[in-house]
């Protein structure tokens, strides 16, 4: 039986590599990736990365055009997992959390919510003000998890992959996935 697809939505915010990250440890773990990767996105992994859309794209099991809101991911009655948007910028965050969408990957995010799937969003913005902090809250009233890219350093990273790994590993936990790359706290260890 094919485990069913984990949605991953990659918005125009900074830190592009979670998304991609994300990608790479689905693959390797066998569990399909469903792929939809925002105009904004394309152009922060342009000036992040040294990949192209078409490297990232071929990450996923399945990929989407932002504009195709005929999508399979774009309905209910579609089975996921449900979907992680790695990195949410405050824009995808706030069409989210108001219904009103303008594209492919905040309509299957808000598709996630209505059908009571698990939605994380690793939302990357600093400092936050009221109305971001606003809309956090009201997405985590629906359901949503807040879920910002924040290292743990009690793992003693010695990379920035590291880092990143761990914390796509904490973010994976919320899927009961197991990913390899995570270092659990343990009480007394130093």
């Amino acid at each position: 039986m094919t485990p069913l697809p984990l949605v991953v939505g990659i918005s125009g915010a900074s830190g592009v590599i979670y998304g991609i990250r994300l990608l790479e440890i689905l693959r390797d773990l066998a569990i399909p990736a469903h792929l939809v990767i925002s105009r904004s996105a394309e152009v922060t992994l342009a000036h992040e990365t040294d990949l192209k859309v078409a490297d990232v794209r071929a990450l996923a099991a399945k990929t989407y055009a932002q504009g195709d809101i005929g999508a399979s991911i774009a309905s209910g009655s579609f089975r996921t997992r449900g979907m992680v948007v790695a990195p949410c910028s405050m824009r995808s965050q706030a069409e989210i959390a108001t219904g009103v969408t303008s594209g492919l990957l905040t309509r299957a995010a808000d598709v996630t919510l209505k059908e009571r799937r698990r939605l994380v969003l690793m939302v990357r913005e600093t400092p936050l003000h009221t109305g971001h902090l606003r809309t956090m809250t009201a997405l985590s009233e629906m359901g949503a998890i807040i879920a910002p890219p924040v290292p743990a350093f009690y793992a003693r990273p010695e990379s920035l992959a590291e880092m990143v790994d761990h914390t796509i590993g904490r973010v994976l936990d919320l899927f009961d996935i197991d990913a390899p790359g995570v270092r659990r706290w343990r009480s007394g260890e130093g």
